[in-house]
């Protein structure tokens, strides 16, 4: 057993419905039942394991050492064996002994009940506070339990993560910026890291771990359809999924443009986004945590020329109707995972998310299939000004026809000096333009003199007419 966990063990003041303290006491009969009772309540407590420990005292719970044997045999068969033979189902529970400052202790280790209560000679056991009493005497009790060994399905907490070598020390590190340290012995049981009854790290373990091979791609294409041209994915992820999310939540931010709005210009010009940044970071959350990752498959985000798409595998829970997802009813797919997300404050549980989606966006941002749900996000163009018809008349210059190569090499020096940091990719998506198209006009301007480049292509700055010094 760690050590940290005895330590968080025995520090209780009180017994708890999973937990019972001994001295010396052995009663082969009386332990096999305290199995049953202690499995039985730790699965309707929602915890993993239950332990009983010996070398505790009765009064004020000191270590006060034990001199019991688990390998003591009586009419001719072990404890153990004993013990095995009358467990129904048969389920992995184990005796370790150890030294704890100076005393020996033995604690056993009791997996949760699942799929059925855990019975011992044919009798199912219940723990009333710190009593052990049969399970029929109270039938609003075993209703309870009979509903929480329901609840037991196939999920990423009862799946066993393909890697069992996790480590998870920037999970420690993320918790602790947060304000909300978790105890090095103990916080793998409270996260639910253990598929129940067992020692083996589930799949959700293997999300928040230090590294595993799930990988997030954001897509960038050039047109409104993947098959335009692919001319960029960037990949996050093989690492805990935290991190993973705040990295693909910054590199959205640098997508999401900022245009300039000159239409009834007084004073300031107004700046707008190219999409809404928090009804895109809820539904970028939304496909994490609502994400079927039993097939350790990552959402995808793809970006377009009018809008970006986010899609998360699964469809809306079972026992979720889509009214009551549209009203933010919410049902997570994983409630272990969900609390992780509330722990940090991440997310809520109040269901806005998807309010927040809908009231921008409306309804017809969502797609819910069979195996995927798909939130579209749309772009909002600005339409460039249009000067009124007084003041085209008052200039006669302006009564010649102004080309569409003309009006784009003009939108794209507006760009630029609005932000003179815009990358060639940005002006794709902004201009809704093929990217050859880009190069053209920026070559026609730099060969006009209109246009330069300050420092490198990746890093640099773009200078217009007004700002240089053309020789």
């Amino acid at each position: 057993m760690d050590l940290a966990l005895f330590k968080e063990l025995i520090s209780y003041t009180y017994e708890k419905e999973w937990l019972e303290f001994k001295e010396n006491w052995y009663d082969r009969k009386g332990i096999g039942e305290y199995i049953s009772a202690l499995s039985n309540s730790a699965a309707i407590k929602g915890t993993s394991f239950a332990y009983l420990i010996w070398g505790i005292s009765d009064e004020g719970h000191n270590v006060v050492g034990t001199s019991f044997d688990y390998d003591k045999e009586e009419k001719g068969e072990n404890l153990k064996h004993y013990i095995s033979r009358n467990l129904n189902p048969s389920i992995n529970y184990e005796f370790e002994e150890f030294t704890y400052e100076g005393k020996r202790v033995v604690v056993l280790t009791i997996p949760c009940a699942r799929l059925v209560p855990t019975e011992f000679g044919k009798e199912r056991f219940i723990r009333i506070g710190s009593s052990k009493e049969t399970l029929r005497k109270y039938p609003h009790i075993e209703a309870v339990l009979w509903e929480k060994l329901k609840e037991v399905q196939d999920s990423i907490v009862n799946r066993e993560s393909p890697n069992q070598n996790l480590s998870f020390s920037k999970l420690l590190i993320y918790y602790s910026a947060k304000g909300l340290p978790l105890k090095e012995g103990t916080f793998k049981e409270e996260l639910s890291f253990y598929v129940p009854g067992t020692r083996k790290f589930n799949i959700l373990a293997f999300l928040m771990a230090d590294e595993n091979n799930i990988t997030m791609r954001v897509s960038v294409f050039s047109g409104t359809r993947k098959s335009d041209n692919l001319y960029s994915v960037r990949e996050f992820g093989n690492q805990c999924l935290l991190y993973t999310i705040d990295q693909v939540l910054d590199y959205c931010d640098v997508i999401n443009v900022i245009q300039a709005d000159e239409s009834n210009r007084i004073v300031e010009r107004k700046d707008v986004p190219l999409f809404d940044a928090k009804a895109f970071r809820e539904a970028v959350l939304n496909a994490f945590i609502h994400n079927d990752w039993l097939g350790l498959n990552a959402p995808m985000i793809s970006v377009f020329s009018d809008r970006i798409d986010i899609l998360s595998y699964g469809t809306i829970p079972e026992g979720q109707t889509l009214e009551g997802f549209f009203e933010g009813k919410s049902l997570p797919r994983c409630r272990e995972l969900s609390d992780i997300f509330l722990q940090l404050r991440i997310s809520e549980r109040s269901g806005r998310g998807v309010n927040k989606i809908v009231s921008v966006y409306g309804k017809k941002a969502f797609l819910i299939e069979q195996d995927f749900i798909k939130v579209t996000i749309p772009y909002l163009r600005l339409i460039a000004h249009k000067s009124s018809i007084s003041e085209q008349k008052s200039d006669k210059k302006v009564s010649k026809k102004v080309s569409k190569s003309e009006k784009n090499i003009q939108r794209i020096l507006a760009e630029i000096r609005n932000n003179p940091n815009i990358t060639t990719n940005e002006l794709i998506i902004i201009m809704n333009l093929k990217k050859t198209s880009i190069q053209k006009y920026i070559r026609k301007l730099e060969g006009q003199g209109k246009l330069k480049r300050s420092g490198s292509r990746k890093l640099g700055t773009w200078l217009i007419e007004d700002d240089v010094d053309i020789k």
